[in-house]
């Protein structure tokens, strides 16, 4: 890759009750990597499935949530996660939701960031959220430093749990116009590949092959059919164990409450038009014009 290409720089750390981005400073990048970033609940662990059966071309019985963890999540420790992602012998693939800027860039590795609209994260983030455990919650407040509030369960109506989000910056969790912007500010890097989940679910093969291209991934056509076969929202379901952090035990219902129903609109009979209105103005505000239609749409203008 050309030595002229301004590469993005760590200007800062993101610490946080879910995650603390200095865990990337103690990593050891290899070349051929594979960084699947998102915001949350954007169709990561779709991503995820996808890159394995292009790695391991369709095979079955691939745990996918122990071969590509979340990195700067606090759990498991950094002194567990890290030793065993340095063991691993395969083509890494490992998850992020840190904005470009508390990310620890390498110019060689290959990052696939997918995206999607805010309500749809915001819907399928609440069922999320609503499913946690007890014992996620102990979990989550034993790792969380000092001085940071503590994730807890929700007692909103999604409506309301919506408006918190836009209104306090993507509470609960972390802020969402920021990653989003981090990362469509670096789309044209030539190690960078922006994704959609509404494109996604349109044309899901033509999505794989894309993929496939952009990780020099050579596709074996005698097990096409079943790399898409494992690649569908009914499969993961069926096989959730095998995608789910911890298997699922995280969640109420356990790893089918985690792979929940992948699709969108859901906040369209809920929503007003006012609701609507002021969360497209701060879209467009936020992001500008042609990022905002691309989150909305997943088409890209210009």
């Amino acid at each position: 890759m050309s030595e002229t290409v301004s590469w993005p720089k760590k200007t800062r750390e993101f610490v946080h009750n879910h995650f603390d981005s200095s865990i990337w400073n103690d990593f050891a990048f290899r070349d051929d990597d594979i960084i699947i970033a998102t915001y949350a609940k954007s169709g990561t662990t779709w991503l995820q499935q996808i890159v394995a059966q292009l790695i391991f071309n369709g095979k079955t019985g691939l745990n996918v949530a122990e071969m590509s963890p979340w990195i700067d999540f606090r759990l498991p420790p950094k002194d567990e996660k890290l030793p065993e992602v340095e063991a691993q012998t395969h083509r890494r693939f490992l998850k992020t939701h840190l904005p470009v800027d508390a990310l620890n860039f390498s110019p060689k590795a290959k990052y696939l960031y997918i995206a999607r609209d805010g309500r749809d994260v915001l819907w399928s983030y609440y069922n999320h959220h609503t499913n946690h455990t007890p014992q996620m919650y102990e979990r989550m407040a034993a790792v969380c430093p000092s001085g940071l509030e503590r994730f807890a369960p929700p007692n909103e109506d999604i409506v309301k749990y919506f408006h918190d989000w836009l209104d306090r910056d993507g509470w609960p969790i972390w802020p969402f116009w920021e990653n989003i912007a981090s990362w469509w500010a670096i789309r044209d890097l030539p190690n960078v590949m922006l994704l959609h989940f509404s494109a996604l679910k349109a044309d899901m093969p033509g999505q794989i092959r894309k993929i496939a291209a952009f990780l020099d991934i050579p596709i074996d056509e005698n097990n096409w059919e079943a790399i898409v076969e494992h690649c569908d929202f009914d499969y993961m379901k069926n096989n959730a164990e095998l995608s789910t952090p911890l298997g699922g035990i995280m969640w109420q219902g356990g790893a089918k409450t985690f792979i929940n129903k992948g699709t969108n609109g859901r906040w369209k009979d809920m929503l007003s038009a006012q609701d609507c209105d002021k969360y497209e103005a701060m879209a467009l505000d936020r992001l500008g014009a042609d990022c905002a239609h691309w989150l909305k749409n997943g088409e890209l203008r210009g």
